[in-house]
């Protein structure tokens, strides 16, 4: 691996490169991040319906189905290729 010190590129120290590779995140932790990233938009898709559940309407069982998958969507196995479910219209 090279670095550049004063717009020159020297190679780096095994230290220097042992520190930089111990500074990347594990898979587990880009994983958890993926998965931070499914609910937050789970959490806003729900958001966006949560006018339809309120106490003066009557929650269809589509729209009951929509936010029950919404809420399911981390039982999946790949955080990298969530399979949203459709909105009702």
């Amino acid at each position: 691996m090279n670095k550049y010190v004063n717009g020159v590129l020297v190679a780096m120290t095994d230290a220097e490169i042992a520190e930089y590779n111990a500074s990347l995140p594990t898979d587990a932790q880009l994983t958890a991040r993926k998965w931070e990233g499914v609910r937050t938009e789970r959490n806003v898709k729900l958001s966006a319906t949560d006018w339809r559940a309120s106490s003066d309407l009557t929650l269809s069982d589509a729209w009951k189905t929509y936010r029950q998958a919404l809420r399911d969507i981390t039982t999946q196995s790949d955080p990298s290729n969530i399979t949203w479910p459709t909105e009702p219209s």
